[in-house]
């Protein structure tokens, strides 16, 4: 198919694997554009607006929020990938934050299963009384 405008809105929702409504938010937030409608007739998409809303899906897999992604979308000319990098070079900071704070909870989440394994007999959970002192610490 050619890149002339063809698909109905459920077309292209299909077409981009979404749902209409995914595509009316799009809308509503200008990151993907709405078409004229002709009078008295419906509006048509074309391929290119299957390739961003696929585009903008795939970005979100990598993490980046639907501001990341118009601010994206705003860069894609070729000429600004210095500013590209620097969102990515953001966000991949904020998931080695997020990886670093789930190993620390999986290193405590383990040691509380450890505990639980060793305990015998009608005794009070290790666990449990773990995540009660846990709750009873001040925040730091």
């Amino acid at each position: 198919m050619s890149n002339e405008v063809a698909l109905t809105i459920g077309q292209l929702a299909r077409a981009a694997g979404v749902n209409v409504e995914t595509v009316r938010f799009y809308q509503r937030r200008a990151l993907l554009s709405e078409p004229d409608r002709p009078t008295g007739g419906i509006r048509r998409y074309s391929d290119a607006d299957t390739a961003r809303i696929r585009f903008i899906k795939a970005a979100q897999r990598l993490g980046f929020s639907l501001d990341d992604v118009q601010e994206l979308l705003r860069l894609e000319d070729g000429t600004h990938c210095s500013q590209a990098r620097q969102l990515a070079e953001r966000k991949l900071g904020e998931i080695r934050s997020k990886i670093g704070d789930l190993q620390r909870i999986e290193a405590v989440l383990d040691e509380m299963v450890g505990r639980c394994r060793a305990v015998r007999g009608k005794v009070s959970c290790p666990m449990i009384a773990s995540v009660h002192l846990a709750g009873a610490a001040p925040l730091t």
